[in-house]
């Protein structure tokens, strides 16, 4: 029985493809294995970036408004941290920029900036320390500019969720912890002191 199949299958196989048996099992078989060389290429990569494609399509929590906050707590939201946002401030005004975590995160080209008032760095261009500042002083007419194109983009993308607190300097003269000097003691007037002597002079008389 198998072999009467086997006659059929090599006749149906030469009357409809045109080969012979076994150059028609040796097409197959090249078939198969470069369907797995293939699919061995490809298919791994695919599985590779599906999980961070799902992670990035999943919704960022809403911005958490954080009111006035100081430089040195700024930094915690630098991207160290992935349970925190990531923030950055531009002129003082702190933006959630955790939607572009791939440039302001780790790893991203502008990764320095956040965390920080960069509005000096961005004014200039600059990457350098010196230059992820706040202090705009010194700023040429261009780079004031282009510091303002700046703004209005965080201003247009990004949700502003607080401000950073100013360090207000001591005035001088200000304390009132310190005693008063000796100078400063108002001395007795002179009205007193001659009505001090006329009482004095009066009872010498009655002695």
């Amino acid at each position: 029985m198998a072999l009467q199949l086997w006659e059929t299958l090599k006749e149906a196989i030469v009357a409809y493809t045109g080969l012979s048996p076994a150059t028609f099992f040796t097409l197959v078989a090249l078939l198969f294995a470069a369907y797995h060389v293939l699919s061995g290429i490809f298919g791994p990569s695919e599985t590779h970036h599906r999980p961070r494609n799902l992670e990035e399509m999943q919704p960022l929590p809403p911005p958490v408004q954080l009111g006035e906050i100081t430089a040195d707590e700024l930094k915690e939201y630098d991207g160290s941290d992935p349970k925190k946002p990531l923030l950055m401030a531009i002129k003082g005004q702190i933006y959630d920029v955790s939607q572009s975590r791939m440039f302001y995160g780790p790893g991203g080209p502008y990764a320095l900036f956040a965390g920080k008032d960069a509005s000096r760095a961005l004014a200039k261009m600059s990457f350098e320390d010196k230059d992820l500042t706040g202090d705009t002083t010194g700023l040429g007419p261009f780079e004031l500019e282009a510091l303002q194109d700046w703004e209005y983009k965080f201003m247009s993308k990004y949700v502003k969720v607080g401000t950073i607190k100013s360090a207000v300097p001591e005035t001088p003269g200000e304390s009132t912890s310190e005693a008063p000097r000796a100078e400063d003691v108002p001395s007795e007037s002179p009205a007193v002191k001659s009505e001090e002597t006329a009482s004095s002079a009066a009872d010498a008389k009655q002695e």
